[in-house]
């Protein structure tokens, strides 16, 4: 009972699909369905906010991929064009003008969570939930048969058409994944992160402690395979839960840091087919679902996040400790072993209904400070330094009022002078910071964004 109930507090946090929808319809062909009236750019949606915060822009959930459970998920960016992952699909924006993003495509392809990330002219998402093929009009699956889950590979060369073209089966499927570019341009690596084992399940046995790595060359990527599965523990998390939950990598330092079910995990990358584990670090009192990680700059820090109550939980109440459901920070010494600091979760109270947990984030590229984003699902956007590891503190904020159900910010990136947000029911939103403190993040420009995989600057 205890691990079913862990299982179904993680599935329905961060990726659930709990019940059937219908078929789509016969217009959406196997590859996409896009290209769509742009809605009217704006404002939408009232909030609260920091003085030195602006919500700029917000672009809604739009057809087709605003069904029922049609959540909006992760981000991705390249260029002037923002990706955004939906339980349905993906689309892309044009960001050109961050305060008049415009619709250039929307793809119908069902398959929860829909984690994204991009590389030249590849996009990948990962699917986490049974079906009974990798095309984007394969239905669900029986998870006691031989069905797919995995990732799904598309062109993107034409952002207004992008095209389904390859697709791996990993075990448990795929949760998230992280990007990380191979020692030469002509292929990349998918470090495969999904929670198991399932009972009954052909496509996830038990024993599961590790992660998948998928190998795909650039220019065939048709030909990408799962080449290595590497062991990160030897014994399953609480409640029987293994495998991790998130990645990040950091490849010009060849580290990564693991999220994974019981602990967090630091990693040598070197080789980049092979991780190798350097350390394992638990938090027993106040972690119960280590989800994601991010380095510092100089990666002499990792900030991991507890997702206590998946995602579903209102942990930002005052019933909740402060350390519980928070972001904690660990020094990374010289020696490469993790240390732990101190711990942040937002100072704003949240209502007893309102699911709110530390969740996805990345850095303002503010050199010699220590300063990130992360969304809080319900308890909204939050920028906060943690320079000061021991005393981290908020310098900004945006948030929306309470709504029925599940939702807020999935995801907050900050992404060449403005911070994006993927709204769980409400759709893209652009922020733009003003302060002393992070305006020099502004100059900083990047041609590429995956925010699990880091570069320095």
């Amino acid at each position: 009972m205890a691990f079913g109930l862990a299982a179904l507090l993680l599935v329905a946090g961060c990726g659930a699909d709990p019940t059937p929808q219908a078929p789509p319809p016969a217009a959406a062909s196997r590859n996409t369905e896009q290209t769509v009236e742009t809605p009217s750019p704006g404002i939408s949606g009232d909030g609260t906010h920091s003085d030195n915060v602006t919500h700029l822009a917000n672009v809604p959930l739009g057809a087709p991929l605003n069904g029922p459970q049609a959540w909006g998920t992760d981000l991705a960016f390249q260029g002037d064009y923002a990706f955004v992952g939906n339980f349905d699909g993906f689309s892309v924006f044009d960001i050109s003008d961050p305060s008049r993003p415009s619709v250039v495509s929307r793809v119908l392809c069902p398959g929860e969570q829909n984690d994204i990330s991009v590389s030249g002219n590849l996009l990948f998402l990962s699917i986490d939930s049974v079906r009974v093929g990798p095309e984007c009009d394969a239905q669900r699956g029986n998870p006691e048969s031989d069905s797919w889950e995995g990732i799904r590979i598309f062109d993107i060369a034409d952002k207004s058409h992008p095209r389904f073209v390859s697709a791996v089966r990993t075990d448990c499927g795929s949760h998230t994944h992280t990007l990380v570019p191979g020692e030469n341009a002509d292929r990349v690596y998918l470090y495969i992160s999904s929670p198991g084992p399932e009972p009954q399940s052909t496509t996830c046995p038990a024993p599961y402690n590790k992660i998948s790595v998928v190998e795909v060359p650039v220019e065939a990527p048709q030909t990408a395979k799962v080449i290595s599965q590497p062991v990160l523990s030897d014994k399953p998390g609480e409640d029987g839960l293994g495998g991790c939950h998130d990645i990040t990598a950091y490849p010009e330092k060849n580290l990564a840091a693991a999220a994974c079910f019981g602990d967090g995990v630091l990693l040598d990358i070197a080789d980049r087919a092979n991780p190798k584990v350097l350390q394992h670090v638990s938090d027993k009192e106040n972690f119960a679902i280590w989800h994601s990680a991010t380095f510092n700059n100089d990666a002499t820090k990792v900030v991991f996040g507890d997702e206590l109550g998946g995602g579903l939980g209102a942990t930002c109440d005052s019933g909740t400790p402060k350390t519980k459901g928070a972001s904690a920070v660990y020094d990374l010494g010289k020696d490469r072993r993790l240390t732990l600091r101190g711990y942040f979760k937002i100072p704003r109270e949240q209502a007893f209904d309102e699911n709110c947990v530390a969740h996805n984030g990345s850095l303002l590229p503010v050199p010699g400070k220590d300063i990130m984003v992360q969304a809080w699902y319900q308890g909204g956007v939050s920028i906060w330094d943690f320079t000061d590891a021991a005393s981290p503190r908020e310098i900004g904020f945006f948030e929306r009022g309470p709504i029925s159900g599940v939702g807020g910010s999935w995801s907050a990136y900050y992404y060449n002078g403005h911070i994006y947000s993927s709204d769980i029911t409400r759709g893209l939103d652009v922020l733009r910071i003003d302060d002393p403190l992070t305006d020099p993040a502004a100059k900083v420009r990047l041609k590429e964004l995956n925010a699990q995989t880091q570069v320095s600057y």
